[in-house]
């Protein structure tokens, strides 16, 4: 029996050492992927705000105008700064309020459970956007870059 859970013992040092060396790598993709999405989103309202703005008037967004080329600004700027990994803990804030008045409005009607909010990918960035909020961009990104270069190295 000892042998066995000497063998346990070894493999679970082995995981620790894996996951601990790979730790970069969910911080950086969560960002690169998110970043993306929000990114090219923002671009593709962009390059069709008469419609976006109907869209936000259908769904009775107040002053649709002027939320409209908001809402696309600050998907692109700040999807642009998540992907980048600059800002970070900030550039998630505003990408968070809009998915939370997406759910609200244009996801109102098929938000019947709380399981059935678990099914949004409007939920899903916001879990993201969330833990890079919390738990920075990783070492792979501008602020990392940006913390290195202060004088005392740390945030």
């Amino acid at each position: 029996m000892a042998g066995f859970l000497d063998r346990v013992d070894s493999f679970r040092r082995f995981i620790l050492r894996v996951t601990g060396a790979l730790g970069w790598l969910p911080p950086t993709l969560a960002r690169i992927t998110v970043g993306w999405v929000f990114l090219a989103s923002g671009w593709g309202k962009l390059h069709g705000l008469p419609d976006v703005i109907d869209f936000f008037r259908s769904l009775g967004i107040p002053a649709p105008e002027l939320q409209a080329p908001f809402a696309a600004g600050m998907e692109f700027l700040c999807g642009a700064l998540v992907l980048a990994g600059l800002f970070t803990r900030v550039a998630v804030v505003p990408l968070i309020i809009i998915m939370i008045v997406a759910i609200a409005t244009a996801k109102r009607a098929d938000l019947t459970s709380i399981p059935a909010l678990f099914g949004f990918i409007e939920y899903l960035y916001i879990v993201l956007l969330v833990w890079l909020g919390v738990s920075g961009p990783g070492p792979l990104s501008l602020d990392a870059l940006a913390v290195r270069a202060l004088p005392n190295g740390r945030e």
